[in-house]
Parts: structure tokens; C-alpha cells; sequence
């Protein structure tokens, strides 16, 4: 992992196509963040191609990590999709132009009824005005990270 990406994987007991429904689905994110982030994607659906856009409202103050951050709403773009295996997207769109950091689910199926799965968030392409201004703090806490996976892992396994 480098300085500029934060990841967590877990081995989930359930089939890949189970969890891709849950992660490809935004209001699915509310769920399963584990930090009080992420209050509510209104309106959203399952996102199925490069280009599908949602809305998010947050809350930074959960995190503590920036002073002065609280609620506020950002529009995501899916920048990669592979049915089954990845969902990524960026906070950005037409009217947004994306700041370059990316957030991602990643599936890998061990076997018919096991996925090896990963989030991350990964700013390593921060536009430059940001990078010069010196604000490549870590965009999500590797904490954050991980307990998104681990609460997915509950909602998985709850049924």
C-alpha cells in the first residue's frame, strides 16, 4: 500500500455476485459505512456503467480530521465498472470536474462461495492546484477503510 492509496481486504463468506449487488449499489454504501460518514444517497440506483453519477450527503465531523468539515453533498461519477468484480468511482462530473482521488470496491472470488473483497481510496492522481496547495492528507483514514469492509461483511452475512 502506498502513502497515497488506503486499502482494507477481508475474506467474505458469500458468493461475488451477492456482494456486487450490495457495493454497486450507493444507498448500499450508507449501510455499510462503518465511520458515520456517509448519511444518505437520496434517490440513488444501482449503478451499472462508466459514467452513471450519484449523490451523496456527508459528514466529515464523525472523522474529526478536518477542521471545521461538516455536512456537505458531492456528486460521484463511476469511473470503472466490471460486473461481478469492480465498482470504482470519483467525486466529480460534468458540472464537477473530478479533484483525482478514486474510491473503489474490488471483488476477487476465491471460490463459488468465498470473495476475497477490497476498498480503497486512492488519490495518487490529486489534481495539481490541490497537490501544490499541500492538501494530499489522507482523503479517507485507512480506519475508515476498514471498517466499511467490516460492516459490509456484517450486512453480507445478516442476509
Amino acid at each position: 500500500m502506498s502513502a497515497e492509496r488506503v486499502s482494507a481486504t477481508l475474506r467474505i463468506a458469500a458468493p461475488a455476485a451477492a456482494i456486487f449487488a450490495i457495493v454497486s449499489d450507493p444507498a448500499g454504501h450508507v449501510r455499510i459505512d462503518g465511520s458515520g460518514m456517509l448519511e444518505a444517497a437520496p434517490d440513488a440506483r444501482p449503478v451499472t456503467a462508466v459514467g452513471d453519477t450519484f449523490d451523496m450527503d456527508m459528514d466529515r465531523a464523525p472523522l474529526n480530521d478536518i477542521p471545521g468539515l461538516g455536512k456537505y453533498q458531492v456528486r460521484n461519477t463511476v469511473t470503472r465498472f466490471e460486473p461481478g468484480r469492480l465498482v470504482e468511482w470519483t467525486i466529480g462530473a460534468v458540472d464537477q470536474p473530478p479533484l483525482g482521488h478514486v474510491y473503489g470496491w474490488q471483488l476477487d472470488p476465491v471460490d463459488d462461495e468465498t470473495t476475497d473483497v477490497t476498498n480503497y481510496c486512492d488519490w495518487t492522481d490529486i489534481v495539481p492546484a490541490l497537490r501544490a496547495a499541500n492538501r494530499t492528507w489522507p482523503i479517507v483514514p485507512v480506519e475508515m477503510i476498514e471498517a466499511s469492509v467490516a460492516r459490509l461483511e456484517q450486512v453480507v452475512t445478516a442476509g
